[in-house]
């Protein structure tokens, strides 16, 4: 390692990676509020089990649609232009869902917020992709992601705490909450204007034999030449290591929104508590994976080791889950929640600079792309499926084995990537070899 690399490191650490994670902190809290504003909202507008399933799962079908066209737009007008276009629009409607009267609204006005954050998190993967040497990758790509968690820790006490507060508008508090939480991002999208380079090679705070390093020791800091960027856009269809990277991130992100849209009505359930007290609760398994994810990604960029500290996380949350279904109401019982919670949401701590690393230059955009909506479809279906087992069955066992099965199908996965990587070359198509 370089004292060139450590100082690249550090800049793009602080002009890049944390205000980017600051993106990704906001779109969580306007994804996953819909959680808390369940506790009113439900009832307000009649929603069974079964029918907010659907409202926090719907979000994803325009969040699928516009992953492909999202990055495509960001490839043609740069990082700047995309990323503030994307934001003030997901701003508006995200603020917009404090107005909604009807299911029908609800419903539509999610899929309208999905499609306005489709292409965020894939975008802004590609984008850091771009300034992470390998030897750096796990911890900026995670950073950024570990934003959800910390957007949990935030998000959830404060939107207790808004859904409860008298506001100057005299409006049910899970509406003022809504009009709050999206107002943030409006302002997100005039800093990316002013901020954001579109590459290294226009960065004003880099040095010319820094822009030189990135461009050498790089992949994917150097634009293609013209008309060659679609030649290999689609060969990770033809690489199982893609798709098992497609299935990873879809288990990752099934216990990840499992968790996400459900665990405020869990702890209520189990301790009966305010709005308030909920969020101060549900914040604490998503304070441990913050702070699991960020040291599971530096012991990962330290070993160079990936899958395995996806798949130790995954069956922990596993474990936790089914003890604190076993365990029941009570201080045990919660507390083995917040522990299967927080290993649950450290999965993703080292995800990402498997498919960074493992992927050819000429397939990894479109590969993000791909992985991003293999597990999109996790928030399509997951939190659906959890409250339809959920209305069925009157109980949270059933919901509670799915999302265990999941996390130990997730280390199986990971078994199968680990030995994919191993054979190297070999496990590629004759083409690509």
């Amino acid at each position: 390692m370089t004292d060139q690399e450590t100082t690249i490191g550090r800049k793009v650490l602080w002009r890049l990676v944390l205000p980017s994670a600051l993106f990704i902190l906001m779109g969580s809290i306007d994804r996953a509020n819909v959680g808390f504003a369940a506790l009113q909202m439900n009832l307000a507008l009649g929603l069974s089990g079964s029918k907010y399933g659907f409202a926090a799962g719907v979000l994803f079908v325009g969040y699928l649609a516009a992953k492909y066209p999202s990055v495509l737009l960001f490839e043609a007008i740069g990082m700047r232009r995309w990323l503030a276009t994307i934001t003030l629009a997901w701003g508006v409607s995200a603020s917009a869902m404090a107005l909604v009267q009807t299911e029908g609204q609800l419903y539509a006005l999610r899929v309208v917020i999905g499609f306005t954050e489709g292409g965020l998190s894939s975008g802004l993967m590609i984008y850091l992709s771009h300034w992470a040497s390998e030897r750096y990758r796990a911890s900026v790509l995670a950073l950024p992601i570990m934003a959800i968690s910390i957007a949990q820790v935030v998000g959830a006490p404060v939107s207790g705490w808004l859904m409860q507060v008298d506001n100057p508008l005299g409006w049910e508090g899970w509406r003022w909450m809504f009009l709050v939480e999206g107002m943030p991002a409006v302002l997100l999208g005039l800093f990316a204007w002013f901020h954001y380079p579109d590459s290294p090679q226009e960065a004003r705070w880099l040095s010319p034999s820094e822009k030189a390093w990135i461009a050498a020791n790089i992949k994917g800091a150097t634009k293609p030449a013209k008309g060659a960027g679609a030649k290999g856009r689609w060969d990770v269809l033809r690489l199982p290591v893609g798709w098992v990277s497609a299935l990873i991130w879809f288990c990752i992100l099934s216990g990840n929104y499992g968790i996400m849209f459900w665990l405020p009505q869990i702890v209520r359930g189990l301790t009966g508590l305010t709005p308030a007290e909920t969020g101060l609760i549900v914040a604490l398994p998503w304070a441990g994976s913050a702070v699991g994810l960020y040291l599971n990604a530096r012991h990962s960029d330290r070993t160079q080791e990936r899958f395995m500290h996806v798949a130790v996380p995954a069956l922990g949350g596993a474990a936790g889950l089914l003890t604190a279904y076993v365990l029941g109401p009570g201080l045990p019982g919660l507390v083995a929640l917040v522990i299967g919670g927080a290993c649950v949401g450290s999965t993703v701590a080292a995800f990402w600079a498997i498919p960074t690393r493992l992927l050819p230059p000429s397939a990894l955009a479109m590969g993000i792309v791909a992985i991003n909506i293999v597990g999109s479809l996790a928030g399509a279906t997951v939190p659906p499926a959890m409250g339809w087992l959920r209305d069925t069955s009157g109980s949270f066992l059933p919901p509670t084995l799915l999302l265990a099965g999941i996390q130990v199908m997730l280390a199986v996965l990971c078994v199968i990537g680990r030995k994919l990587e191993r054979d190297g070359p070999a496990a590629r198509p004759a083409a690509l070899a």
